[in-house]
């Protein structure tokens, strides 16, 4: 196992974001899925100029994004972006995708259940079959009940992999589904080598060591699963707007407290701290 990173958190161009993890001591990164935004070529240079691999990437599931949309445009114009997603992913010598679903945001739909899980399934088959082809294993995502209604535990992700088939498994990320597991380590054991990609943030969704997770025993566990692929830190504090907290003062950039847009110095401790906390267990595995 090695440290990743997301960059999807922190608005700043991915040089910027490649910069800092270099300085850190991280090995890759993974990118979030908006293909037009990171050409191939001008991308791997810049992977190349830092030393830093793409691990993979991940489907950004705003706007319109759905593959269980009543509408059937909207759920083919989602399989064919998600398929953009996987060939950023494969241009770049990743090796995994994450997919959500459904659309971030949407906790509630006027579609049958059982029309949905279809619609998923159809999708899914497509693209995964597709991510193979190309040499990239997909990984399902479960996230918590407030962000979708649609794959919330390990059980339904697991279920919804094996109906899809191509060798598709499970992101795991303990932020999300320590709200909907009741054993975080039962879970990842439930996985076992089904899991693809493990994204890391404390149950405050902060760095690693800044929460109430037991990092010794979660790395463990994974160990168990055989699990050797990346740690990929996605911590996303938020700003503290009152005078508890200096209205952002330390957070945030200059003169930026109504953006709200996360300070370099800030940004960096984060995950400065991720690294410190995570990479004694990796070399003591």
């Amino acid at each position: 196992m090695h440290l990743a990173a997301h960059n999807w958190m922190r608005s700043e161009s991915l040089e910027a974001t490649l910069a800092r993890l270099q300085k850190l001591g991280y090995h890759s990164i993974e990118l979030a899925g908006e293909p037009e935004q990171y050409p191939i070529e001008e991308t791997r240079q810049l992977l190349q100029r830092y030393g830093i691999k793409c691990w993979g990437t991940v489907t950004i599931q705003t706007g319109r994004r759905n593959l269980i949309a009543a509408d059937h445009q909207q759920r083919r114009d989602t399989i064919e972006y998600m398929k953009a997603v996987v060939d950023l992913a494969a241009g770049l010598g990743g090796q995994i995708v994450t997919v959500v679903p459904g659309n971030i945001g949407t906790i509630s739909s006027p579609s049958k259940p059982e029309d949905e899980w279809k619609w998923a399934v159809e999708g899914l088959r497509e693209v995964s079959s597709f991510a193979k082809s190309r040499g990239i294993r997909v990984g399902l995502e479960p996230l918590h009940r407030c962000e979708t209604f649609f794959l919330n535990r390990v059980n339904q992700a697991l279920a919804l992999a094996d109906e899809v088939g191509f060798d598709t498994g499970i992101t795991f990320d303990p932020f999300h589904l320590s709200i909907e597991e009741p054993d975080l380590l039962a879970a990842i054991r439930a996985c076992g080598s089904r899991i693809v990609d493990f994204h890391v943030a404390d149950n405050n969704r902060l760095p690693p060591g800044d929460g109430s997770f037991n990092w010794k025993a979660i790395i463990q566990t994974l160990v168990e699963t055989g699990y050797d692929g990346c740690l990929t830190v996605e911590v996303f504090p938020p700003i503290d707007r009152t005078p508890v907290g200096d209205f952002g003062l330390k957070q945030v950039e200059d003169d930026a407290n109504i953006s709200g847009l996360l300070s370099d110095s800030y940004y960096t401790e984060l995950l400065r701290r991720s690294a410190q906390v995570l990479t004694p267990f990796l070399e003591t595995k």
